[in-house]
């Protein structure tokens, strides 16, 4: 028998290409919307291509993607989309939106190759709505005064006073701010004020308009005192809002607090960004009652502007500079930090945080390479990061004042501060701001193995 003879090698190799190249593109084109690509746009695009969502189209059914097929593949390849501003190579948090290659390369293969629809029969994408929470139906629902949207195109901010009255206290473990008009609502910070039992939390002013949002300047005027002249106990940070954002509940005993039967929340700074349309926006309050008295409350640190560590050098940018500025504390008790929201404004280009051990090494919090104003996050770890006590927790950030900054709001540029014409700290998207929230409750044994997205 004669040896079998073989192909001259570069037409083995053609040969070895075209049979490859034949079953990977039979393989691209079996990919389907209804088994490839839905997946991946209903958890990481959805949330926000919704209904009332902070994205101005929605990704609910095959028509909605595939027409918009092209701006997807791109945006996605080149990781415009979806926003996830931290880099997830630096530390990793619930409800990441990221894709991995093989998801990006789906969606380059599956428009390329006809945008194949599947079968979409039974598709049933997830229902989410701005004005729907994530977190499940509240116990109870609060109405935030309405407030009156002027075409003008100019930033606003309030102080709204938000009350209520309950049958007998109840202690709560969430409170959701649920924006009425997304688009419009730039952010919401709140506090609870929780009174005697001789106060009507309904008397006074409900709204005040003010260009220094401090809540404490008006306890007069929005009747925030007892009745005995007062000041009612405080519960700081009862409530948080950024467009995008979704709301968190840690696992049942972690955080949460008590609701006396007289109380108001007060939004102490609710930032409507410009529009040039007149509307009516009706916001409300979402809160979830807890089984029973948190066992590990949570306490709240503040960096930077309006916070309890001064920044380095002061936050005052000086025109056609680029400037790096850093913000830091000492920790004395070993903390597990459950939450953290980074924030700064528009020329705002670098943000780190991280936590130096007394030992020298370092605990990673955050790193955004590429800061972006429009996706600002409260990011939960996955599991609590213990800061053993002695710790240094610092943040890093740089700030671009240039007209090669696409960001600037101002041409030519000028000089940018946190500071505002009263001497106070500036909300106005305009300024600047440099601030580090972080949620923590103290260190116990264990706290390490706590999966805080587990409800």
């Amino acid at each position: 028998m004669k040896p079998l003879r073989l192909a001259k090698p570069n037409l083995w190799v053609a040969l070895l290409s075209m049979i490859s190249f034949g079953f990977y593109s039979c393989s691209k084109k079996d990919i389907t919307f209804s088994k490839n690509i839905a997946p991946i746009i209903y958890k990481n695009c959805t949330p926000c291509h919704s209904q009332n969502g902070g994205a101005p189209f929605t990704f609910l059914t095959y028509s909605d993607v595939a027409q918009r097929a092209k701006m997807i593949a791109f945006v996605t390849r080149t990781h415009y989309m979806p926003p996830w501003p931290a880099d997830k190579n630096y530390t990793h948090f619930i409800n990441e939106k990221t894709l991995n290659e093989n998801e990006i390369q789906l969606i380059q293969d599956w428009f390329k190759n006809g945008k194949a629809p599947g079968d979409t029969t039974d598709l049933k994408p997830p229902v989410y709505n701005a004005k729907i929470s994530v977190l499940g139906t509240p116990d109870l629902i609060i109405p935030v005064p309405p407030v009156q949207i002027l075409n003008d195109n100019s930033d606003r901010f309030y102080i709204i006073k938000i009350p209520y009255q309950l049958k007998k206290p109840q202690y709560v473990k969430a409170v959701e701010f649920m924006a009425g008009q997304p688009n419009i609502v730039h952010h919401a910070n709140g506090h609870l004020l929780l009174y005697d039992g001789h106060t009507n939390p309904f008397d006074g002013k409900r709204i005040i308009e003010t260009n220094d949002p401090n809540f404490e300047s008006e306890f007069d005027a929005l009747k925030l005192l007892n009745a005995n002249g007062n000041k009612p106990e405080r519960v700081h940070s009862a409530f948080n809002y950024l467009p995008s954002s979704f709301g968190v509940k840690y696992p049942e005993g972690i955080g949460g607090f008590l609701l006396s039967v007289n109380g108001t929340f007060v939004a102490n700074d609710i930032h409507y960004g410009p529009s040039r349309k007149q509307m009516m926006d009706s916001s409300k309050l979402y809160v979830y009652f807890a089984n029973k008295k948190p066992e590990r409350p949570t306490y709240e640190i503040m960096l930077g502007t309006n916070g309890i560590a001064p920044i380095v050098p002061p936050l005052q940018i000086q025109p056609n500079t680029i400037s790096k500025h850093t913000t830091e504390i000492t920790i004395y008790n070993d903390i597990s930090i459950l939450t953290i929201n980074p924030h700064m404004h528009l020329i705002g280009t670098q943000f780190k945080a991280y936590a130096l051990k007394p030992n020298g090494d370092t605990i990673r919090l955050i790193s955004i390479p590429k800061w972006q104003f429009r996706w600002q996050y409260f990011y939960t770890f996955t599991n609590p990061i213990k800061i053993p006590k002695g710790s240094i927790i610092r943040v890093e950030s740089e700030f671009d004042n240039t007209k090669n900054n696409p960001n600037n709001p101002f041409t030519p540029p000028r000089l940018i501060g946190e500071r505002n014409d009263h001497g106070g700290a500036s909300m106005r998207t305009t300024d600047e701001m440099l601030q580090f929230i972080i949620t923590y409750m103290p260190y116990q044994k264990g706290d390490e193995k706590i999966e805080l997205n587990k409800n």
